[in-house]
């Protein structure tokens, strides 16, 4: 039970300072705030703890030491990307994900069956993963933690909540990054953004608006002081003893 229990702090500590999920294929971990995620508390945790869960079955599971395989999960939705000797190995892994956690809604497969990838093509793929999620923050179409992302074999994929013109954006946006062969979009659409997302960006952007012309209101009361200064200097007055 204290296994249990200690598993479940750290899982909810991981989600509250990173905001993001489990990818053996991410090695960026952006500090985004969690009041961005489209995702309830509880589906962070899901997706938190199936990534955990499927990395200690892959790297336990003798059956796997022949098979190259990485795992990305939203929404209880798994993908698992690699590569598999045989159909068959194909097949067990496919199956073995929602044993491994039940809680799994669906599995997408894109395993390929053929060799492992070697070393270079996975720091490649876990370069472009960088420059993805480095792009992604240089936009303002949807905020970066909406999208996730992997690399398998140069080929990016996507998975979030989005709507069509947040999807067409990511994925232009990760084509745009060096050695990216293929952008593939596995988002679960939404007719438009959120509404609290909606008030959310405007009070942000009234707040900025005042706050905006409070500064300009400000930088005219002190011109409009220096100038009186200036007036009663010339006037042979001792403008530094003035209230203001």
């Amino acid at each position: 039970m204290k296994k249990i229990l200690l598993l479940s702090t750290l899982i909810i500590n991981s989600i509250f300072l990173s905001g993001c999920i489990v990818s053996t294929a991410s090695t960026v971990s952006t500090a985004i705030s969690v009041a961005n995620e489209r995702r309830t508390t509880g589906e962070m945790i899901d997706d938190k703890t199936i990534g955990l869960r499927l990395l200690a079955w892959s790297t336990e599971d003798q059956n796997l030491s022949d098979a190259h395989v990485n795992f990305m999960s939203f929404d209880r939705i798994v993908l698992v990307a690699g590569e598999a000797p045989s159909g068959e190995l194909r097949s067990y892994i496919v199956k073995q994900i929602q044993v491994a956690d039940p809680k799994v809604r669906k599995v997408i497969n894109e395993i390929v069956i053929g060799p492992n990838s070697g070393y270079l093509s996975r720091v490649k793929d876990a370069a472009i993963t960088t420059q993805v999620e480095i792009l992604f923050q240089d936009q303002e179409v949807f905020h970066p933690t909406h999208v996730k992302v992997m690399t398998e074999n140069q080929t990016v994929y996507l998975m979030g909540e989005v709507t069509k013109r947040e999807a067409d954006k990511a994925a232009k946006t990760a084509a745009k990054a060096k050695g990216v062969k293929k952008v593939v979009k596995l988002f679960d659409y939404l007719k438009t953004r959120p509404a609290a997302e909606i008030e959310r960006d405007r009070q942000r952007e009234l707040n900025a608006q005042k706050a905006a012309e409070l500064k300009q209101q400000q930088a005219e009361l002190d011109a409009k002081k220096a100038e009186l200064k200036k007036q009663l200097r010339a006037l042979g007055g001792n403008a530094e003893g003035m209230p203001f």
